[in-house]
C-alpha cells in the first residue's frame, strides 16, 4: 500500500489521535490523499500520519503502517477505513476479503491478501460461517475448546471470540491457558496463593460442586471472595501471579478460588476421582502462564503433545501440534514457543478469544462484509 500522487496533493484535517497496542502506540493527526492498495486507488482516504512512536516494535518493525480492517465502531478519530471507501468507491466486485498465510513462507510468497472474493486455490473444502455479533473487531459465537478430546468447560455454553490478523497467537481465558499449558508441559508461575487454595479448600469447594451449589457463589462461601460479588478471574491474571506486595492477600485468594472452583467443574465432568481432582488442580497452580513472557516447550516432545480443538459453527477447527508450536531458530538452537497466551476480559464482553495468525495460518479466514460473516476452511 502506498500514497500516490506529489505530496502536495495530501492535506492535513488536524485532528490528533492517539493508539494503543498490545506491543506500542502511536500518535499523529489525521491527514488525507489517495492511497494505492494492490493496483487501485482509494480517493480522499483518511489516515494517521504518525509523529509519535514511543516503542521498539516500531523502530525494528520490517513495515511502514498498519492496515486496520475493523469496523468503523472502533476507527481512531472517526476516520473512515480504507475498505469501506474501497467498498463505497466500487473498486471490489465484492464485499469480501479474505487472508491466506504461507507457513512454508521460505519456499515462496508470505501469503495473499484478497481484496473483493476468495481465491480457490488457498482453501480445501466450503467454508464454514458464523454471523458477526458485535462489530468493532470480527466478533463472533463460538463453542467449547478441547484439549485432545476433553472439554475444558468453560466455553461449553459459549464465548466470545474475535478473529485477527494483527495478534500473532491464540490468545484466550486465563483458567483454559492454563490447562493446556499444564498439557503441553509449558512452565508457568507458580501462584502460592492458588496452592494454599487448593490444599486448605480445595475439599470444601469440591463438595459444594457436588452438592450443585451455584458455582459463582462458592468462593462467598468459604469466606475467600465478598459476599455477593467477587474480583473476578477475568479482572486479570497479574495480580494472581504477583507478588503480595502492592496487591493484598485477599485478592490473591479470592481469584485463586475462582481459577480452582472452574478447574473443579471441568473435571467433576470428566467423572474423575476425588483424589485425582485435588492433585490435578494443585498441578495446575504451576503452570498459570506469565503475563508478561512466552511459555517454552520442549521440541523433542511435539509429536506426544496433544490437538488443541475450537467449535465454530458446529464443527471442531482443530489445531496440531506443529500447527500451534512455534520453532524460533534452527538445529541445536531451536526453541518451541507455545503458541497460546492469557488474557481476560471482564464480563459481559467477556470470557473472550482472539484467533491471531496461528489459527488464520491453519485456516483460510473469509470476512464477508456484505453478509456480516466470517468464514473458515482449511489452507491449502
Amino acid at each position: 500500500m502506498e500514497a500516490v500522487g506529489p505530496h502536495r496533493q495530501r492535506h492535513t484535517v488536524g485532528k490528533w489521535v492517539s493508539i494503543h497496542y498490545g506491543t506500542g502506540a502511536i500518535a499523529g493527526y489525521i491527514s488525507q490523499d489517495s492511497v494505492q492498495v494492490g493496483g487501485v486507488v482509494v480517493k480522499n482516504q483518511d489516515f494517521i500520519e504518525a509523529a509519535f512512536e514511543p516503542s521498539i516494535t516500531f523502530m525494528l518493525a520490517k513495515f511502514d503502517g498498519i492496515l486496520g480492517l475493523g469496523f468503523k465502531e472502533i476507527s481512531a478519530g472517526g476516520a473512515k477505513p480504507v475498505w469501506y471507501n474501497m467498498v463505497s468507491q466500487g473498486l471490489v466486485g465484492s464485499p469480501v476479503f479474505s487472508f491466506w498465510f504461507d507457513r512454508h513462507a521460505g519456499e515462496g510468497k508470505g501469503g495473499e491478501f484478497f481484496f473483493g472474493g476468495v481465491d480457490p486455490n488457498h482453501h480445501k473444502g466450503r467454508h464454514t460461517y458464523v454471523p458477526i455479533t458485535k462489530k468493532g473487531y470480527w466478533q463472533f459465537d463460538m463453542g467449547d475448546v478441547l484439549i485432545g478430546r476433553n472439554s475444558t468447560g468453560l466455553c461449553k455454553s459459549g464465548c466470545a471470540a474475535i478473529v485477527d490478523s494483527g495478534t500473532s497467537l491464540l490468545t484466550g481465558p486465563t483458567v483454559i491457558i492454563t490447562e493446556i499449558n499444564h498439557k503441553l508441559g509449558a512452565p508457568g508461575i507458580v501462584s502460592q496463593a492458588c496452592k494454599t487454595v487448593v490444599s486448605q479448600y480445595g475439599r470444601r469447594i469440591l463438595d459444594l460442586l457436588l452438592k450443585q451449589t451455584e458455582p459463582k457463589k462458592i468462593c462467598s462461601l468459604v469466606d475467600l471472595c465478598p459476599l455477593g460479588g467477587s474480583y473476578g478471574v477475568s479482572a486479570g491474571i497479574r495480580s494472581v501471579v504477583e507478588d503480595d506486595v502492592g496487591t493484598s492477600e485477599g485478592v490473591l485468594l479470592c481469584k485463586a478460588c475462582e481459577l480452582a472452583v472452574q478447574w473443579t467443574m471441568n473435571q467433576i465432568a470428566q467423572n474423575n476421582t476425588h483424589d485425582s481432582i485435588l492433585q490435578y488442580i494443585s498441578e495446575l497452580c504451576d503452570h498459570i502462564p506469565n503475563p508478561t513472557g512466552e511459555s517454552s516447550v520442549d521440541c523433542r516432545k511435539l509429536e506426544s503433545l496433544p490437538d488443541v480443538a475450537f467449535s465454530i459453527g458446529g464443527k471442531q477447527f482443530v489445531l496440531k501440534p506443529e500447527q500451534y508450536i512455534l520453532k524460533i531458530g534452527e538445529g541445536d538452537a531451536t526453541q518451541c514457543i507455545s503458541g497460546f497466551s492469557a488474557m481476560d476480559v471482564p464480563r459481559p464482553r467477556g470470557p473472550i478469544w482472539i484467533l491471531g495468525d496461528i489459527f488464520m495460518g491453519a485456516y483460510h479466514t473469509v470476512f464477508d462484509y456484505g453478509k456480516m460473516r466470517v468464514g473458515f476452511a482449511e489452507a491449502a
